[in-house]
């Protein structure tokens, strides 16, 4: 077995002993849009005794899990933030192991049909070469924007030629962010306007489907007039 197919079986064995159990929701209230921010692989790798770089690698199964429960629910598209133009400034080890992770992520799901857009700037070293045909949407079925080497302003900056480098990007009904943190951190700041954000103080490799239905449950409990 080599390196890759013991990566997809251990991601594999993984995602299958999580539970992906979600109670029944109403369409009316189902978010169209979902925005995740997987925050705290590094602060969980500490509290586990490992370097910090191997936080990383720990979050793709929970990846796997929740877009396996978002397809399930009939999500029509996600956002997920992999990492930003500032994140590459982390010691060499930690870049080198979250780009791995968000490339086997990316294919991942891909392979089991996600319709896959990855956003960032694909001109820097930074971006993995691995993903650089995803610029262009690619896949059929629930939409997933991938946000790799990402930074808002490169994203803002496109309006001085053909346009916000997002564009293909629909406004987000609902930001649900790990981690305890009570900010957006430059995440599609455009799409994000009027999106009601939801944060969890779980770190994200600890992630369990409840936490998605807490969000949701929370979701359908907020005034939605959208300044109306």
């Amino acid at each position: 077995m080599n390196g890759a197919d013991l990566l997809h079986h251990s991601v594999s064995a993984n995602v299958s002993s999580m539970r992906i159990e979600s109670p029944p929701h109403s369409k009316r209230r189902l978010p169209r849009h979902i925005g995740f921010i997987p925050d705290g692989n590094r602060r969980w790798a500490v509290q586990q005794g490992l370097p910090k770089d191997q936080g990383y690698s720990r979050g793709i199964a929970p990846g796997l899990a929740l877009f396996e429960a978002c397809k399930a629910l009939g999500v029509e598209e996600v956002s997920v933030y992999g990492f930003t133009q500032d994140n590459t400034h982390r010691p060499t080890e930690q870049a080198k192991s979250f780009r791995a992770a968000c490339v086997a992520f990316a294919l991942e799901i891909w392979r089991r049909g996600a319709a896959l857009l990855v956003i960032g700037d694909e001109k820097s070293k930074q971006f993995p070469a691995e993903l650089a045909a995803f610029r262009v949407r690619q896949g059929e079925g629930i939409k997933v924007n991938f946000l790799v080497n990402y930074d808002w302003e490169w994203d803002l900056a496109g309006l001085k030629n053909d346009g916000l480098r997002s564009a293909d990007v629909s406004r987000l009904d609902l930001v649900v962010r790990w981690g305890g943190g009570r900010r957006l951190s430059g995440f599609l700041p455009v799409q994000s306007v009027y999106a009601d954000i939801f944060v969890l103080d779980a770190l994200w490799p600890d992630f369990r489907p409840q936490h998605l239905d807490a969000a949701l449950a929370w979701f359908g409990q907020q005034d939605r007039t959208l300044g109306g």
